[in-house]
């Protein structure tokens, strides 16, 4: 990333982890030379560079399930409920194999470092934040003994609640941005935009805290509220300059190669590249949104070489305006009868049914697009909501105010994108006059301009509809179909049920006695 040597360093340290972990597990007094920098930028990197997780996570399960993308192979377990569980639970078997060994190893030798206070305190909050994804997908983990037993056999882990982990989250980072001090050790190995910065942690954590706290306002808001009010007072993003972002290498990914953006690669290498969905388009369509015209783009196909393309949206939206995939749909039906057209450059070309389903604009799925973590967009929406449940003013200025800024930072963070567009000012004021907030429906306009911000990170898109409700989705449902609901979480993979039969199953019963993707974790209350 910041730089192409370190990139050796972390595939042997992905090659050798296995067997220091193995010793780790046997050996709780062991001595390591990983560095713990090198290990921070592992879990980094594989956040959103494995290719495995974000395909079977993002591209497969959660992007179409959000009813964002959909319409080719790769998207019908997650679009149509088609039930496959070893998918489900790839990112476990991926996650803690890996980046949890990792980042806990890191933490536990760095805490008793009085050189490394700072690079401790990051370890802290990546370690909240991998541990967060899971939690929210799985509902109960194993945490407090999450490395004690994987690739070893010694020990099995037990299952912490949900609630208890989210304790702990709040606990911990607190402290870790209490911890930071820039006047302290000099971060190496950070591959975020933050490349260390003392302030950018600091607000990062802050920014974190403040997105589970409102994880918690159906299940307990009293305590959502307060942890919500104790995040802003530390000190959130302010701008879109101070967001969590991944910048990736134009590299496509193969399965051990992380540099590249992992769901960018999962997406661009398909055959026929996914559609965007109807329900998407819809949203934007109808209130005006001028980011549709540079994200829906209709293309000639090109199989496996996408930015071989031509683009035909000129020719093809006066034709057939805006149009993608249903969310009951493959790509191949609602057929569309062909006609031609003149592309100049090209020629006469016969647009087929499939150059007739609105795609992917190139600049999204760039091997070099940037992963965006957390957002200053994300954080102001968060805002608006907290002031509109809570009757609170968090910020100084009320929600509407913050539902604004939520929507001034969700169109400018595309420029953040190779060949992004840039809004002018007057399109940001129209845009901002046409999705006013409706008395009554706040929470509603809210998600659903969260849910947009959050497009290309859809699992956390995913957690927060769950979180709310919004926008309200209808089931996409026809004959393959293996529930009549959009799914709740992901199922545990067989391989607990195998070899963590009796941790296992207290988390299955707290599930209330089935582990199924329709159950709901503890904060996801009806």
């Amino acid at each position: 990333m910041k730089n192409l040597t370190l990139y050796s360093f972390l595939m042997l340290l992905a090659l050798s982890s296995c067997k220091d972990f193995g010793d780790t597990n046997l050996d709780p007094t062991r001595s390591s030379n990983l560095d713990p920098a090198l290990q921070l930028s592992q879990v980094q990197l594989r956040f959103s560079g494995d290719l495995g997780s974000n395909e079977n996570l993002a591209a497969c399960l959660t992007f179409p399930m959000v009813q964002q993308i959909g319409g080719i192979w790769l998207n019908r377990e997650g679009q149509m409920y088609i039930y496959n569980r070893p998918r489900m639970g790839s990112l476990w078997e991926s996650t803690y194999n890996n980046d949890i060994l990792n980042i806990v190893d890191a933490t536990q030798r760095l805490k008793d470092n009085p050189d490394k206070t700072n690079l401790y305190a990051i370890c802290r909050i990546m370690k909240v934040y991998l541990f967060s994804r899971l939690t929210d997908l799985y509902g109960d983990i194993p945490y407090s003994q999450a490395a004690q037993g994987y690739n070893t056999g010694v020990v099995r882990p037990v299952y912490d609640t949900q609630e208890s982990i989210y304790n702990d989250f709040f606990k911990e980072l607190t402290e870790a941005a209490a911890l930071l001090d820039a006047s302290k050790d000099a971060v190496k190995g950070d591959l975020f935009t933050y490349n260390g910065s003392i302030d950018g942690w600091r607000k990062f954590a802050h920014s974190l805290h403040l997105r589970l706290a409102m994880r918690l306002v159906k299940r307990d808001p009293a305590k959502a509220k307060a942890e919500a009010e104790a995040a802003v007072a530390g000190g959130v993003f302010q701008s879109n300059a101070e967001m969590c972002v991944m910048k990736h290498e134009n590299v496509q990914n193969d399965y051990s190669d992380f540099r590249g953006n992992g769901l960018s690669v999962a997406l661009n290498q398909q055959e026929v590249l996914p559609r965007l969905c109807n329900t998407f388009i819809n949203v934007l369509r109808n209130n005006n949104d001028p980011r549709l015209a540079s994200i829906a783009r209709y293309y000639i196909d090109v199989p496996y070489t996408p930015f071989e393309r031509v683009d035909i949206t000129d020719q093809v939206k006066p034709v057939v305006g805006y149009s993608g995939v249903n969310a009951t749909d493959y790509v191949w039906d609602d057929w569309k009868n062909s006609f031609d057209i003149t592309v100049p450059g090209v020629g006469s070309h016969t647009v087929t049914n499939n150059e007739q389903k609105v795609q992917l604009a190139n600049f999204l799925i760039r091997n070099d697009a940037p992963f965006l973590h957390l957002t200053y967009a994300e954080v102001e929406f968060l805002l608006a909501e907290a002031n509109i449940r809570f009757g609170l003013n968090l910020g100084g200025i009320n929600a509407k105010a913050h539902y604004e800024k939520g929507i001034e930072a969700a169109l400018s963070q595309l420029s953040l994108f190779t060949g992004g567009p840039v809004f002018s000012d007057n399109e940001v004021a129209a845009f901002k006059a046409s999705v006013q907030l409706i008395p009554g429906r706040e929470i509603e306009g809210i998600n659903t301009q969260l849910w947009i911000a959050l497009f290309l990170n859809s699992p956390e898109a995913y957690a927060n509809w769950r979180r709310t409700g919004y926008p309200v989705l209808t089931p996409a449902l026809n004959t393959e179909s293996n529930t009549s609901t959009i799914p709740r979480r992901l199922e545990y993979p067989l391989s607990e049920q195998e070899q963590n039969a009796t941790n296992y199953q207290t988390a299955v019963q707290a599930l209330g006695g089935q582990d199924t993707w329709t159950a709901r974790v503890w904060w996801d209350k009806e």
